[in-house]
């Protein structure tokens, strides 16, 4: 933990912000709006697409703050405009899908603001088409889309085999590409520079604040990274202890506004 007033806070969507209906509970929206007041930033970094983030960041009213998308791959501006945008090496892409073809995964690609599949018979999809509001475009293949991809997933219902094949990703990837489940159910690949510490550097410097000043909150693998770089990481109470033993400090679950409870009780004492 550092010194110096929170004037920045970044906090992750699902399983952190959102119930698990994908709702804001009022306590939630309540101690955010109360720290906006108070003169701190705050704003989102999710696995998600950038427009399955709208409909939240208009909800808060973020006006003032770029969101994170695709675990970081892109940051983007209130109106809707890109601050900062990273693709996936089209090499590592090959490379991963070659990796999940050897195992029984769904795979889906999100390119050109399209959610793509090749088979519409992953045991999530229903899922994901409920959290990201819109349903998948079905293609034969993925290769016309392999030089602007933002986000590559593997997904299936063996939640110890999406494990291991992170692994064996982060290994097949390494320099290339990251590799992190943002869900027990879903392994997302992204850009090497898309990650939510980086977003958060990246959201701070365009700020002018530094990094010991800013808090960062999650629960899952791919918020680790936030928590590293922020001068205070919060942890969710259903996080597991991995993920709880990178954070400075744990809150409530998020059925028990732990987002809430989080800025009441350690972040706007330091505001």
């Amino acid at each position: 933990m550092s010194g110096g007033p929170l004037r920045l806070v970044l906090s992750d969507m699902d399983g952190t912000l959102l119930m698990p209906d994908h709702s804001i509970s009022e306590p939630v929206r309540a101690a955010i709006a109360q720290l906006r007041a108070a003169g701190c930033h705050f704003s989102l970094a999710s696995s998600r697409p950038p427009r399955a983030m709208r409909a939240q960041v208009q909800a808060l009213g973020i006006d003032d703050v770029a969101t994170a998308a695709f675990n970081g791959g892109t940051l983007v501006n209130p109106d809707g405009s890109y601050l900062l945008r990273h693709f996936i090496a089209p090499q590592a892409l090959r490379t991963a899908l070659a990796l999940f073809a050897q195992h029984p995964v769904a795979v889906w690609l999100f390119a050109d603001d399209q959610w793509l599949v090749t088979e519409l018979g992953a045991a999530y999809l229903e899922k994901e088409h409920t959290t990201l509001g819109y349903g998948p475009t079905q293609v034969p293949s993925f290769e016309p889309y392999l030089e602007r991809a933002d986000k590559l997933v593997a997904t299936c219902a063996d939640f110890a085999l999406l494990e291991r094949l992170e692994g064996e990703a982060q290994q097949a990837l390494q320099g290339q590409a990251l590799a992190a489940r943002s869900q027990a159910y879903y392994l997302d690949v992204t850009a090497l520079a898309a990650n939510k510490g980086d977003a958060l550097a990246s959201l701070a410097e365009h700020l002018n604040i530094p990094l010991g000043q800013t808090a960062a909150l999650g629960d899952g693998h791919n918020d680790v990274a936030m928590f590293r770089r922020a001068g205070l990481g919060i942890a969710m109470g259903q996080a597991s202890d991995a993920v709880k033993a990178e954070a400075g400090a744990v809150t409530a679950s998020n059925t028990e506004h732990g987002v809430a409870r989080a800025i009441e009780r350690l972040i706007l004492p330091r505001v």
